[in-house]
């Protein structure tokens, strides 16, 4: 490590909104996949309002990565402090911090510092994390600015719902159902195709052509993180439809003596100037997130029925005369 060279990047941004609305965003690590675009999932495992301990999936050059991270929150001073505790390979360190300095006027600066180090202070993965750095940060800042700047109108803008089946077969085979989307044209007449990559066991690349209401076909990619022994599979749609930003969810199972709940949990943001556009002139944001509501809630509440009918069938099969 003594040997390795510290690098040192630094990104800059004004917005328009008030410092404390920046320092929100920022501090809530667990809204981040809606409102940072590399984060897929965020998986909190400690926080004290201070100190904050969290798993991280996030897209990295092209590819889904996974690190452990801890921050620490100085509210007073808006600054959060952070480390990856065992880095993304190639990296060996990287740490850094996120300030926000009011300007006045409801104005705020933005400012995003890195510091990293590579084994054997290799030239080409240096520049590989260089970067990757570079782009999600750009990425980060430039939705960071945009939600930002929406702050009077963000709770419009917001939604989040679930919807419930109750099941009264197994929670493997329901599960089995939501994990195997590869099968779901079979069981599923609204999906005509379903490719799926996993490259790392439990994270799967999700591509999705469905055939929707308007009889017109929706392509969707996403990616899933998967946790079978806690029976919950979170996603983030990395290409979806209008008039959404962001699109994140999870496929949830509640066992109980009785059975089990399966659960169908989404959180959109919907960007205001293409509301209009995707679903026609005078549409305004309360018919837009009725829309959206009534659109995810029908086709997530189909793939939790067909989950529902695959786990009992197995069961009565398994079961006859009864």
């Amino acid at each position: 490590m003594s040997g390795e060279r510290v690098r040192q990047t630094s990104y800059v941004v004004e917005v328009a909104a008030p410092a404390g609305v920046v320092y929100a965003l920022l501090a809530d690590t667990t809204q981040w996949p809606l409102f940072i675009p590399p984060s897929i999932h965020v998986e909190r495992l400690d926080f004290d309002g201070t100190h904050d301990r969290f798993g991280m999936w996030a897209t990295a050059g092209g590819t889904v990565t996974s690190w452990i991270s801890r921050r620490s929150l100085d509210s007073a001073a808006r600054t959060i402090d952070f480390r990856q505790e065992v880095p993304a390979p190639p990296a060996t360190s990287m740490g850094g911090r996120w300030a926000v300095e009011e300007l006045g006027s409801g104005r705020a600066r933005l400012t995003l510092l890195h510091h990293f180090t590579v084994a054997d202070d290799n030239r080409a993965d240096a520049e590989w994390v260089t970067r990757v750095t570079d782009a999600n940060s750009a990425a980060e800042l430039a939705r960071l600015k945009e939600t930002a700047e929406r702050w009077t109108r963000l709770d419009d803008l917001l939604l989040t719902f679930e919807d419930s089946v109750r099941v009264r077969g197994p929670h493997e085979l329901v599960y089995e159902f939501l994990y195997g989307a590869a099968d779901w044209p079979v069981h599923l007449p609204e999906v005509l195709r379903a490719d799926v990559r996993e490259d790392r066991t439990g994270v799967q690349l999700l591509t999705l052509d469905t055939r929707g209401p308007d009889g017109r076909t929706h392509t969707a990619e996403s990616v899933r993180v998967c946790f079978p022994h806690a029976g919950r599979i979170v996603f983030k749609e990395t290409r979806g439809s209008l008039p959404l930003a962001a699109h994140t969810g999870e496929w949830s199972l509640i066992p109980d003596e009785s059975g089990l709940t399966a659960v169908a949990r989404h959180s959109v943001v919907l960007r205001e100037e293409d509301i209009e556009g995707s679903l026609g002139p005078g549409v305004d944001i309360a018919q837009a997130r009725d829309h959206v509501r009534r659109t995810l809630g029908a086709a997530s509440t189909a793939t939790l029925h067909r989950a529902r009918r695959y786990a009992e069938s197995a069961v009565r099969v398994l079961t006859p005369g009864r």
